[in-house]
């Protein structure tokens, strides 16, 4: 009977699991004490870097700020809202995309001959697929971040001006800004929002 329930159970983790990834996991705004490792970043990327991507792609790119000095480049580089709270968090990520990813080409699809060629004559459509496969690969990592038990804060920043700061060398296009905390003790300021049902947000044909 219970393999049987289990086979027809609508998911295949447990409610455990569950609620850490979606349930009860809560945007960061306040944070723990413990430290924010690289080990701990590290196993969070190596488990995301194989969500899907199309044809593999993997244009995500991320910068870890730590340091009291690029801390502080990042704060100025922040709306007014939102700099206290990456003056304050363990560690930050800035996520980018890299306009230029069709350089790796040759070892992501080695069954592709040609892919990188493809790209490299259309900006628009590099530009394009780079940051919505980043943005997917944004998601996954904020899923593996709780599955590390940490937490994540996403925000926005001031991309231009990050860019300028950050990147001019190398050419990544920030999109996205999360402070990162152990989840144990970490508190959020208001109750959860709703969120919409499957019959609100579905339509089945």
């Amino acid at each position: 009977m219970t393999q049987a329930l289990e086979a027809t159970a609508p998911l295949a983790i447990d409610d455990a699991t569950a609620d850490r990834l979606f349930r009860t996991a809560r945007t960061v705004t306040t944070f723990a004490e413990s430290e924010v490792t690289d080990e701990q970043l590290a196993a969070v990327y190596d488990l995301i870097k194989w969500g899907p991507t199309s044809m593999n792609v993997s244009p995500l790119r991320v910068l870890v700020v730590r340091t009291p000095e690029a801390r502080q480049r990042l704060v100025a580089n922040m709306p007014e809202g939102n700099q206290e709270r990456v003056a304050t968090a363990p560690v930050t990520l800035v996520l980018a995309y890299d306009p230029e990813f069709h350089e790796r080409l040759d070892v992501l699809i080695p069954h592709m001959p040609g892919a990188r060629e493809m790209f490299a004559g259309d900006d628009e459509a590099r530009a394009a697929a780079a940051r919505t496969n980043a943005l997917l690969q944004a998601g996954y990592l904020i899923v593996g971040l709780r599955a590390a038990g940490l937490a994540a804060g996403p925000m926005h920043g001031i991309y231009d001006a990050i860019d300028a700061e950050f990147f001019a060398e190398n050419g990544w296009k920030s999109m996205l800004v999360i402070n990162v905390s152990a989840a144990e003790g970490a508190d959020t300021t208001r109750p959860r929002a709703p969120r919409l049902s499957f019959d609100d947000a579905a339509q089945v044909i």
